[in-house]
């Protein structure tokens, strides 16, 4: 069975930050947005915001550049986690994510990072607009398929020929 992943429709953001609060209370049991695993990119001028998130790379460059192994991939769920035991909050994982998603936990000195919620995301739960999705592979690349045939088709409405 494949694992399922968490998918961004920016188009549908709000740029709320719910999922950034719902993310810590469940992770920390506070409402801190800075210490968010995901976080929301707010591009005011264009008018976008986009949830950034933990792509859980197959071949995930934070878990290779960890110099004690702490990243290690869950079976269950697919994520990458970190173990706390083995992390020395050298933040060579932090320079490795093209994401930008790991996150140093100030209390402590490890880092950390987006582990599913244990396949039950809060994000998507708090998301009321739906700009986060947890689906099946297949339904993802389903939902992308439509959304670019989408933009597309709304292009090709102006061009004239």
């Amino acid at each position: 069975m494949a694992r399922k992943m968490l998918v961004v429709h920016p188009e549908k953001c709000t740029a709320c930050r719910l999922c950034e609060l719902a993310c810590t209370f469940h992770q920390d049991g506070e409402f801190h947005p800075l210490t968010a695993r995901l976080t929301v990119g707010i591009f005011p001028e264009e008018h976008v915001f986009v949830p950034i998130v933990c792509e859980q790379c197959e071949v995930a460059a934070c878990q290779e550049a960890c110099p004690s192994g702490a990243i290690w991939r869950n079976a269950v769920t697919g994520a990458l986690e970190v173990d706390t035991s083995r992390c020395v909050g050298c933040r060579m994982c932090v320079m490795a994510c093209p994401f930008g998603t790991m996150v140093h936990a100030e209390a402590g000195g490890k880092m950390q990072k987006c582990d599913l919620c244990q396949g039950d995301p809060q994000c998507v739960v708090a998301c009321p607009w739906g700009a986060l999705e947890y689906v099946e592979p297949n339904d993802a690349a389903l939902a992308r398929r439509r959304e670019v045939a989408r933009r597309l088709a709304e292009v090709l409405k102006g061009v004239t020929v």
